[in-house]
C-alpha cells in the first residue's frame, strides 16, 4: 500500500447534523500547527457524484472556490487558503465524480486485468491513493469529509479512513468528530444524546474517535464534558467547546484557550505546541471592536444565498481589518435596482461593488449601478461580469454605443463588446477550445494568470510595477477592437494579460476600477488581496 510514514494524519469527520464547521476547525487546526512551525496542508473530501462543483447553480452549492493551477472546488478550499495563508491545488478537494471517474476509466482501459471492480477494494483503495499523495511532503495532512457520519455516499470514504487507520501507527493518524451539543430551551439544559448516537454510528463503522468538538450555544459544564469524555471513551481533556464566536478567526484563539493542542501533541508524541498569533490576534481584534465603520454596496443577484460570495465578503472582512474599520455591507440585489432605480436601492453607501455572475438576470440593474456610481463619483470595484458591465455601460452611455452588449446575453449582437474566445492556452500551457456549444465543465478560462500593470493606474498603485497574477473563471472576454474608442472617451486599459484585456479605469473618476480576474481568491486575514484594499481605502475615504 502507498502509505506515507513520514506524514501524520487528522480526519475531521462530522455528526449529528451539517453545517457544525467542520472547514473552520480545520481551518484553524492547521493555523495553529503551522504558526508553530509545522509544515501542513489540507485535503476536503466531497462525497457528492459530481466531478466538482463547476456547473452547479450558486444557490444550490455555494461559492466555487477557484485554485491557482485551475480547480474548482468547494468553498472550504477558500476557508483553508485564508487560514494557512498558501496556495493549495486541485488535488486538495476530491469528490465521488472524480474517483469513480478515475476507476471506470482505467478499467476501461484494461488496467486491472480483466478483476471486476468493486466498492471494497478498488473504490476505497482510489480514495487512499489520492489521500496519501495529498499528504506527500507534508508532516501534516488534514482531511475533512463532508457530509455526516452514517450518510450512505460517505461510507466509501469512511472505509478508507479506517483502513488508514490500520495501516499506520497508532501515533500517526488521529480521529476528530465534530458534533452537536444542543440546548434544550424548555428543559433548560444541554443535551449529550445526540453526540453519543453519533459517536455509536462512527464506532459500528470501525473508527474510533480520539478528541469531539462540540459546537454548542452554550458553556459546556465540567461535568458535562467529563460524561461525553466517559461515555465515548475519549481522554478527559479532548472533549474541545466551540462554542459560536464573534468572527470565525477568532475560533483558533478560542481553541487555544481550550487547550485543543494538548492532546494533539499526546497524540502524535510531540513536545508541547506553541503558536505566534500575535499578529492573527491584533487583527481579530481589528474585527471585533473597530474604531471605524464604512458602508459598501454589494450589487449581485445570488444573494439568497450569501455563501455564493463567501470569498469576496471575507475579502472585505480582511480589509477592513487592516483599516481597523467595521464592514457594512449594504445588500443590493440587481433585479431589485431594475424596478426601483440603483439611487434608492444603494442609498449612501461609501462605495460600490459589483460581483461576478452569469446569465442575463440582474444584468442591467447592475449596470445601472455602475452608472450610479460613475456619475456620482462614487468609489467603484467591478469583478469579472461587474467589469464586463462597467465597460458595456461605458460604451452604451458615454461612447455612446448604444446596442453594446455581450455575446453571453445575446449570441447575434450586433456590437459585441464582450465577446468569446474559442482558442486559448490554460494555467498548464496546453491549448483549450470552447464554443457556446461546448460543455459548461471545463471550458472556462480558469485559475492564476499574468498581467502587467499601466503605470500610475490604480492597478500598479495595488500590485506594483512588472507582471502580478490573479486568478480567473469565466468564458467571456472584452473586446479588444473597442479599446481604441473606449480610451478616446476616458476609459482606459491598465491591465492586459497576453493582449486579453484585463483592468479598465476612468483616471478622471475618484477611484473607478473592473478587474476581469477574481481578486478575493487570494485575500487572507493577514495579507489582504491589493485592489480591494486600494478599492477599500478609497470607500474609507468618501465615508
Amino acid at each position: 500500500m502507498n502509505t506515507t510514514k513520514s506524514t501524520k494524519y487528522i480526519f475531521i469527520l462530522g455528526g449529528v447534523m451539517s453545517g457544525l464547521g467542520k472547514g473552520i476547525t480545520a481551518s484553524s487546526i492547521g493555523y495553529l500547527l503551522k504558526q508553530a512551525g509545522v509544515k501542513v496542508t489540507i485535503l476536503k473530501l466531497d462525497p457528492y457524484l459530481n466531478v466538482d462543483p463547476g456547473t452547479m447553480s450558486p444557490l444550490e452549492h455555494g461559492e466555487v472556490y477557484v485554485t491557482a493551477d485551475g480547480g474548482e472546488t468547494d468553498l472550504d478550499l477558500g476557508h483553508y487558503e485564508r487560514f494557512l495563508g498558501k496556495s493549495l491545488e486541485k488535488m486538495n478537494n476530491m469528490t465521488t465524480g472524480q474517483v469513480y471517474s478515475s476507476v471506470i476509466k482505467r478499467e476501461r482501459e484494461g488496467g486491472y486485468l480483466g478483476k471486476t471492480i468493486q466498492v471494497i477494494p478498488h473504490i476505497v483503495d482510489e480514495i487512499k491513493d489520492r489521500i496519501y499523495a495529498a499528504g506527500k511532503g507534508h508532516e501534516f495532512l488534514i482531511v475533512e469529509l463532508g457530509g455526516t457520519v452514517g450518510d450512505i455516499e460517505g461510507l466509501p470514504f469512511m472505509e478508507a479512513v479506517r483502513e488508514i487507520r490500520h495501516e499506520n501507527p497508532k501515533n500517526k493518524v488521529m480521529n476528530i468528530h465534530v458534533t452537536l451539543v444542543p440546548y434544550i430551551k424548555a428543559a433548560g439544559e444541554l443535551k449529550t444524546k445526540p453526540t453519543q448516537h453519533s459517536v455509536q454510528e462512527l464506532r459500528r463503522i470501525g473508527i474510533m474517535p480520539h478528541m469531539l468538538v462540540c459546537r454548542s450555544e452554550h458553556k459546556l459544564p465540567d461535568g458535562l464534558k467529563k460524561k461525553l469524555a466517559y461515555s465515548c471513551d475519549v481522554d478527559d481533556d479532548a472533549v474541545i467547546e466551540a462554542s459560536d464566536a464573534k468572527s470565525i478567526y477568532a475560533v483558533p484563539n478560542g481553541f487555544v484557550n481550550e487547550g485543543i493542542l494538548n492532546p494533539i501533541a499526546k497524540h502524535f508524541k510531540l513536545d508541547e505546541i506553541k503558536p505566534n498569533m500575535r499578529d492573527w490576534n491584533r487583527l481579530v481584534d481589528n474585527i471585533v471592536e473597530p474604531k471605524d465603520e464604512m458602508n459598501v454596496a454589494f450589487v449581485g443577484k445570488y444573494l439568497e444565498l450569501k455563501e455564493a460570495y463567501k470569498s469576496l465578503i471575507e475579502a472585505l472582512i480582511h480589509s477592513g481589518a487592516h483599516l481597523n474599520t467595521k464592514v457594512n455591507i449594504n445588500w443590493c440585489d440587481s433585479e431589485e435596482i431594475e424596478t426601483k432605480g440603483a439611487k434608492e436601492i444603494i442609498g449612501n453607501s461609501d462605495c460600490v461593488l459589483v460581483a461576478g455572475g452569469f446569465g442575463h438576470r440582474g444584468v442591467e440593474g447592475k449596470i445601472e449601478a455602475i452608472k450610479f456610481a460613475r456619475e456620482n463619483n462614487i468609489p467603484y470595484l467591478g469583478i469579472c461580469l461587474g467589469m464586463q458591465l462597467a465597460l458595456i455601460e461605458y460604451l452604451r452611455n458615454v461612447v455612446g454605443i448604444k446596442e453594446a452588449t455581450s455575446v453571453e446575453f445575446d449570441t447575434n449582437a450586433k456590437e459585441p463588446a464582450i465577446y468569446l474566445i474559442e482558442q486559448f492556452l490554460d494555467t498548464a500551457g496546453v491549448e483549450q477550445v470552447r464554443t457556446t456549444k461546448s460543455a459548461m465543465g471545463g471550458t472556462m478560462r480558469l485559475g492564476s494568470y499574468p498581467f502587467e500593470s499601466k503605470p500610475g493606474s490604480n492597478l500598479e498603485t495595488a500590485y506594483g510595477a512588472g507582471i502580478s497574477s490573479e486568478r480567473h473563471r469565466h468564458r467571456y472576454e472584452a473586446n479588444p477592437e473597442y479599446k481604441q474608442r473606449l480610451e478616446d472617451a476616458g476609459m482606459i486599459i491598465t491591465g492586459e494579460s497576453n493582449g486579453l484585456i484585463e483592468v479598465v479605469e476612468i483616471p478622471e473618476h475618484k477611484w473607478f476600477t473592473g478587474v476581469q480576474f477574481h481578486p478575493e481568491f487570494t485575500s487572507s486575514l493577514e495579507t489582504p488581496n491589493p485592489i480591494i484594499h486600494e478599492f477599500m481605502k478609497a470607500g474609507k475615504a468618501n465615508s
